[in-house]
């Protein structure tokens, strides 16, 4: 069983139709390793560092190595152990389909692939549920009719193979575990059993720097993360990439999260946009909350979701411009602390700083999480509301330790 969290990078040092030579000094004694999402059984080969695995014809046939060559690059996991933490998704490096890389998006520092599957692979990739691509857990982004896309954070592009991937490229794809069960029950074809598949995988509490990885890779994605903060505030908040939101996500913030929607900005957007500070300190916690503003060319009122989300956009995109907005209106931008994290440990400096991980432009949303009776949401409140969204939740102390 494998989590698609890579170990290392390997280099295949000898390959022909019957084995493959594997140098990756993290093997050790394993007998069974997981290399570019393929679990291999592997033998020392002699040579320190060095293992072998003989490959199958259906092995050969059923993934990419089939053309696989001396010199390649590829991702090498060690299987669980008794005792190790399980993170959420799981694979057994048995590869589902072999897909095709048809574009490359930089958006740097971070990196959007989109990827051709089979068709009968199609109901099996879920946006914002989990895959392996190359034995690499990430989280999908969009999905079209034939193909979907998933967004790189600058992490996985630096220690994985991924940060090569090119037009034309051949990936090995694997579902998460409770994705493939679920397709076997009855109720797999329905779609509440599609949207649980997309949420349990990565549902509920995670922790230390697994977990704010994927926090940051859901964030890439367009999803949300809860970061609970219980000293400061004692508060959750929902939160999303300002450049990522779409209509839906507000109606979810009012709809369900019931709080106090506002858009954390780097301040240095701010400046160069030449939204003013409002008038006093801020409230008790010292937020810096800014003049309200809604998008110069909508033509509504300004307050429906769809034209919050648009001025959102806006508001994240390098090229806005000051006459881009009129105020006051419907968005309240707030300013982050310079350093983040390290000089203010509040939902409006962790908003920005998750945004900036995820290689997208340091403007975000947050919400207050609060119950239907108008209390606010308690810890225990925050673990049951992740588990029915089907969203991370993740402590602020974590993500100023390892962001």
């Amino acid at each position: 069983m494998f989590t698609g969290h890579i170990d290392e990078v390997g280099v295949i040092e000898h390959a022909d139709d019957r084995r493959v030579l594997i140098r990756a000094a993290k093997t050790g004694l394993h007998s069974t390793i997981c290399v570019d999402g393929v679990a291999l059984a592997v033998r020392p080969a002699g040579e320190d560092g060095v293992v072998e695995a003989d490959l199958s014809p259906e092995t050969r046939r059923r993934t990419t190595f089939d053309r696989i060559t001396p010199g390649t690059t590829v991702n090498v996991e060690t299987p669980l152990a008794v005792g190790d933490a399980i993170s959420g998704h799981l694979v057994q490096g048995d590869v589902d389909a072999v897909g095709k890389v048809v574009r490359v998006d930089d958006e740097h520092p971070a990196r959007r692939v989109w990827i051709k599957i089979p068709d009968r692979y199609v109901r099996l990739v879920v946006p914002k549920g989990q895959i392996a691509v190359n034995g690499v857990s990430v989280t999908v982004a969009e999905v079209a009719r034939d193909r979907f896309s998933v967004a790189l954070i600058p992490l996985t592009l630096s220690s994985t193979t991924l940060g090569g991937l090119a037009v034309g490229d051949r990936v090995n794809l694997e579902s998460d575990l409770v994705t493939r069960i679920a397709r076997r029950s009855p109720a797999g074809a329905g779609g509440a059993v599609r949207d649980l598949v997309a949420a349990l995988p990565w549902a509920g509490h995670v922790s230390g720097a697994q977990g704010v990885q994927k926090v940051v890779a859901q964030i890439a994605a367009g999803g949300a993360a809860l970061i609970w903060d219980p000293d400061r505030e004692a508060e959750g908040d929902v939160i999303f990439a300002g450049s990522r939101l779409r209509p839906e996500d507000f109606v979810f913030l009012l709809t369900q999260v019931y709080g106090y929607p506002c858009v954390p900005c780097a301040p240095e957007v701010l400046e160069r946009l030449e939204i003013e500070p409002m008038r006093g300190a801020g409230d008790r916690h010292g937020t810096a909350f800014h003049t309200p503003v809604d998008l110069a060319a909508g033509a509504g009122t300004g307050v429906s979701a769809a034209e919050r989300a648009a001025t959102v956009r806006r508001l994240a995109h390098p090229d806005a411009r000051p006459g881009d907005f009129t105020g006051p209106g419907h968005v309240i931008p707030i300013a982050a602390r310079p350093g983040r994290l390290a000089e203010r440990n509040g939902h409006t400096e962790a908003t920005v700083a998750m945004c900036e991980a995820a290689g997208l432009p340091p403007v975000g949303v947050c919400c207050e999480i609060m119950n239907q009776d108008g209390t606010m949401a308690t810890a225990a409140d925050l673990e049951i509301a992740a588990l029915r969204w089907g969203l991370p939740l993740l402590d602020i102390d974590d993500l100023r330790t390892w962001l």
